[in-house]
């Protein structure tokens, strides 16, 4: 399409910078007192001229400073998979703020949200930190602890949050930083072993190396498109790690998207170690990690329970903190409840078939996953099924074209891919509307191909 993509791309941004003067102005204020404009990295990442300034929000819908409303289906990257502001969850919050908001020191809710947890998961003990980052990084020490091991593997283009040793790919067959990877502590192959998801001869042949206290994966990779894993995949990757005495962390922060009990109960996954962070707290930051009977056994025996218990790199000051845990606890008994995902999975499958059916129509070489109530399309005939293929299949002046088309027709879709997620706020209507728009865009793009050929 070249030229003709970039002037429909064109266009969209005059419409853009045209409809959104007051965010326009706020963002070259930003420019004096924010680094590059903006309050925190990921949101130099914007479809148009400039980032649009949120002003209010409710429910699957939020308003601009410009007084624009836009069908939410990014909700915050999934941090706000309940809705925006979920009446529950506001409710508790506003009531534990006038009792307290950290005491580093236990609450109630804590042991209602742990028995929750295991009730979802299986796994039957807990602990708390403020991000799934957080959940991530303490459950890869408690794993080098038990194992004495220095490694851990994830799969190359996963996402586990900030954590460090996880920023690694392949380059031909070489484990390297990742493009973009900002201070990097030491080389990254001194930290991490990196397998494709779903080579499963590659995950062996890594593994047997035996230097890899855990394997932190996604149960589905989430964040460079939907890429599923194969039928038999978790099985031999249960297999395989219980043969090499490798733990295996399942991170539920996206896929939490498949179900109450994210992929694992929905698959019957089997875990040492899970963590799960961003919506459980309905937008108020928490995140929590688990362990399975044998881990927790051998971690109570192994911990400082003395005046070193607080020097160990585990958890923190406001970690735990009852604010958080009195959302939770909302959140998980009154908004992410098992009729909510009912109908989150149900608006899901209705989101899947109306991309899938305008992209049969107008014979456009792309695809759409589903995982639960999330769904993503991707640029490519093929649907890939490691990172790297997803990765070479991607196209950045396409994708920032159909978010910024998206934008000025009211519907917002995450910036870093194209993901949709839907909330217990989100509607039939609000569904339909965004398969219009898609089909508007398809049309638009169909057109182009055809002159283009």
């Amino acid at each position: 399409m070249g030229g003709a993509l970039g002037d429909l791309l064109g266009r969209e941004l005059e419409r853009f910078e045209l409809e959104h003067p007051r965010s326009r102005e706020l963002s070259k204020q930003a420019e004096t007192s924010l680094l590059a404009g903006v309050p925190m990295p990921w949101m130099i990442r914007w479809a148009g001229g400039f980032p649009v300034f949120a002003a209010t929000a409710e429910g699957a819908r939020f308003r601009d400073v410009d007084g624009h409303e836009y069908i939410d289906f990014c909700l915050g990257d999934t941090g706000a998979m309940t809705g925006h502001s979920p009446e529950a969850t506001v409710r508790a919050v506003s009531e534990q703020a006038g009792r307290g908001i950290t005491l580093m020191l236990p609450s109630e809710d804590a042991l209602w949200v742990g028995q929750e947890l295991t009730r979802r998961f299986g796994l039957p003990r807990w602990q708390f930190a403020l991000t799934a980052t957080d959940a991530n990084r303490f459950a890869i020490r408690l794993g080098r602890e038990l194992t004495g091991r220095p490694k851990i593997l994830v799969f190359n283009w996963c996402y586990h949050g900030t954590v460090d040793e996880t920023f690694a790919g392949l380059e031909g067959g070489s484990v390297v930083s990742r493009e973009g990877n900002v201070g990097p502590p030491v080389p990254l192959a001194e930290t991490t072993r990196v397998v494709e998801w779903n080579d499963l001869e590659g995950l062996e042949r890594e593994l047997e190396h035996r230097d890899v206290a855990c394997v932190l994966a996604e149960p589905a990779l989430t964040n460079i498109g939907i890429v599923l894993p194969e039928p038999g995949f978790h099985d031999a990757l249960r297999e395989l790690t219980r043969r090499t005495e490798t733990l295996l962390i399942i991170d539920e922060t996206h896929t939490l998207c498949a179900g109450p009990g994210g992929y694992t109960a929905a698959h019957g996954l089997e875990p040492d170690l899970l963590t799960v962070g961003k919506a459980v707290a309905g937008g108020i930051p928490a995140a929590a990690y688990g362990f399975s009977a044998d881990v927790a056994e051998r971690l109570e025996a192994l911990l400082p329970r003395d005046e070193r218990a607080d020097v160990g790199g585990i958890g923190g000051t406001v970690a735990a903190n009852v604010l958080s845990l009195a959302a939770m606890r909302a959140t998980l008994a009154e908004v992410l409840t098992e009729e909510a995902f009912v109908r989150m999975i149900e608006l899901g499958e209705r989101f899947e078939a109306g991309v899938a059916a305008v992209i049969e129509r107008h014979a456009l070489p792309w695809h759409v996953t589903r995982l639960g109530c999330r769904v993503e399309y991707l640029f490519s005939r093929e649907r890939p099924r490691s990172g790297s293929e997803a990765a070479a299949a991607g196209d950045p002046e396409l994708d920032r074209l159909i978010h910024l088309y998206a934008l000025n027709r009211g519907i917002l879709l995450t910036p870093f891919h194209n993901m949709a997620l839907m909330s217990p706020a989100t509607t039939d209507a609000d569904v339909d509307t965004h398969t219009a728009v898609f089909e508007e865009a398809a049309q638009e793009l169909s057109a182009l191909l055809t002159q283009a050929s």
